[in-house]
């Protein structure tokens, strides 16, 4: 049971999209320098994502209502734990620990990767632009978060446009009515499942094997039926 929450948070956190004119992309997917972690420590709300990982937009909608992170400082590195309400359950796990230099996060734990920040119209926005290896591939993804739970239409168009410019599939957005997780006015109605030391023994060995299965003949067939199926299980708990 365990493996289909990872697998869900993994896909979820991680077909072509259509261009944007080249002139127009210069600007938005502009990297910006990063001088110091202290503005991308503190809470962030997980807006939307793109990810040309197989499946990862559909499994997203399905099955993660809404979704936070929180960055905090360590020693030479940050660490990102993040919240995710999914089946109506809360998850909580950290997810990476990253290390800057350069204006790049190089990802240390628990898979190999890079992120580096786009410049973006929004005040109080991360637009992060990131490369991840897994299982001897390469997957890219756009994130947005934002220190508000909901941003105006024109940030959201914004970072889809940026999304085009990346030649990225069509991003999937959460839903900030559905709650948060850890949801303090059903705090005794809401389990929180941390699944921290799960993801730390497994590794980089649940990302490998998740690359198998969806990269396979028929693997995200059966990864949807072994969600389900799972799905299925927490709600008759």
């Amino acid at each position: 049971m365990n493996f289909i929450h990872v697998a869900v948070a993994v896909l979820s956190l991680l077909s072509i999209g259509q261009s944007a004119p080249v002139s127009s992309c210069e600007s938005l997917i502009k990297p910006i320098e990063i001088n110091g972690t202290e503005k991308l420590l503190g809470s962030w709300t997980f807006i939307g994502e793109s990810t040309n990982m197989p499946a990862s937009k559909l499994l997203t909608k399905m099955f993660v209502e809404s979704a936070r992170v929180k960055i905090t400082a360590a020693e030479d590195a940050i660490n990102v734990f993040q919240s995710q309400k999914m089946f109506g359950r809360c998850f909580t796990f950290l997810t990476t620990t990253m290390i800057l230099e350069n204006s790049t996060l190089s990802i240390v734990q628990p898979l190999n990767g890079s992120e580096v920040l786009l410049t973006t119209g929004c005040p109080d926005c991360l637009a992060t632009y990131g490369k991840y290896n897994i299982g001897g591939r390469t997957y890219s993804g756009l994130q947005l978060l934002s220190r508000r739970n909901k941003v105006t239409a024109a940030e959201l168009e914004e970072f889809t446009k940026q999304v085009e410019c990346l030649n990225l599939p069509p991003p999937a957005f959460l839903d900030p009515e559905k709650g948060f997780c850890p949801d303090e006015s059903h705090s005794q109605e809401t389990e929180v499942i941390d699944l921290t030391n799960l993801m730390n023994d497994l590794g980089s060995e649940v990302f490998s094997h998740i690359d198998r299965i969806i990269n396979s003949e028929g693997g995200m067939q059966a990864l949807f039926k072994m969600i389900s199926n799972g799905l299925a299980g927490v709600k008759e708990n």
